[in-house]
């Protein structure tokens, strides 16, 4: 399998990772970006555009990174407070007066970032039709009593993250969270990556589906432990219940789906979209734009949550919005902030180095957040950074 694009000299591990990837970890269609000091050092792609398709994955080629999503959705709500017009120490009720019901009187805006709202799932779960209506989806949170004393524990809000933080933004802007990313981060970055899929640019976002890897030795060293196993296959579980607020699943490849504002899980990107978004919360892109103050990058970085999670039943670790490297979600080192989106792809930055990355592919895999494929690529570019 022939790859495309280009490394810095140095980075041709990079290369090796990503073409072994194809040969032994099943990847169908995939690209990966890394920039360093905002310039631009790693450019790959390769495989076919859709998961079932033969033609050719071109550069610019998007596609759906699922929980990824919220790491730039969490960008919003920190740019609203680098700007003044959000306390993240506020009481969510004080914007939002309908979500102090149910004993969430005392949640504030950073227990939603930071996983300890204690409201992962919904006790009627929401079709795709309601989940896209964000009257619906807010309504919904507001009125669902918490599964733990807000701001006591934390457990990974799965798809509930999407109308909690989807409406503190429409309550602080106006607009929608994909509005907003659209006007303030991916238009000014030139950045391919879209909340909310516009029509004109569905034509260059492939097909996904899932696919099983090749490398049984991987595949066992990820199996997961017994009690992992059973929070999954469990119907009344908390883990099952939080995955499960939107249900049926959706179809990902449906337009009507792809065009929804959902930012848990339904951002799309390019690999290049990715990679660019995380440079610029950490440095100038390219000699121009910068998102974060290095405040803000402390603020985002700064570990809110450590430690068993309800949900996701092993340790993890998280900032304001971003997960921090740890067992559950390797990133380059104990600097980096970004987010996985379950079954493969990843993007996260890392101050230290200058390093932002972005990973996505149109292939499944069941991993939820440290994808075989990922972190090969991760490895590799480990060794390339610190030699």
């Amino acid at each position: 399998m022939d790859v495309n694009g280009t490394v810095a000299e140095g980075f041709e591990p990079v290369r090796a990772a990503f073409a072994r990837n194809f040969e032994a970890l099943g990847d169908r269609g995939a690209a990966v970006t890394v920039y360093r000091e905002g310039r631009k050092v790693v450019d790959l792609w390769g495989g076919t555009k859709d998961v079932d398709g033969t033609a050719p994955w071109e550069h610019g080629t998007a596609q759906i990174v699922r929980s990824a999503t919220k790491g730039v959705a969490a960008a919003v709500l920190l740019l609203l407070r680098q700007r003044g017009e959000l306390d993240l120490d506020a009481p969510v009720g004080a914007l939002w007066p309908e979500y102090k019901a149910a004993g969430k009187e005392r949640t504030l805006v950073r227990h939603l970032l930071s996983h300890r709202a204690g409201v992962p799932v919904l006790d009627r779960p929401l079709t795709v039709a309601e989940a896209a209506d964000p009257d619906l989806g807010a309504a919904a949170v507001a009125a669902q009593a918490p599964v733990w004393t807000p701001g006591s524990e934390h457990g990974y809000h799965a798809q509930t993250y999407s109308w909690l933080v989807g409406e503190v933004v429409r309550r602080v802007t106006g607009r929608s969270a994909g509005e907003w990313i659209a006007d303030e981060i991916a238009g000014p970055l030139g950045a391919g990556l879209w909340l909310g899929l516009p029509e004109r640019e569905a034509a260059r976002v492939g097909r996904v589906g899932k696919v099983e890897g090749q490398d049984a030795a991987n595949a066992l060293r990820t199996r997961p432990k017994r009690a992992v196993s059973d929070a999954y296959a469990d119907p009344e579980s908390v883990t099952r219940r939080a995955f499960g607020a939107i249900s049926p699943l959706p179809d990902e490849n449906d337009p009507v789906y792809r065009a929804a504002v959902l930012p848990a899980s339904n951002g799309i990107a390019t690999a290049d979209g990715l990679a660019r978004f995380y440079a610029s919360l950490i440095g100038e892109v390219d000699g121009g734009v910068r998102l974060f103050t290095p405040e803000t990058v402390e603020l985002a970085r700064g570990e809110q949550s450590a430690g068993p999670d309800r949900v996701l039943v092993v340790g993890t670790r998280f900032g304001l919005g971003y997960m921090l490297h740890g067992s559950a979600s390797p990133l380059l080192s104990d600097a980096s902030f970004g987010h996985p989106g379950r079954g493969g792809s990843l993007g996260f930055a890392d101050p230290e180095s200058g390093i932002a990355f972005g990973y996505v592919t149109n292939g499944f895999r069941k991993s939820v957040t440290a994808d075989p494929r990922a972190q090969a690529l991760v490895r590799a570019l480990r060794g390339v950074v610190t030699g």
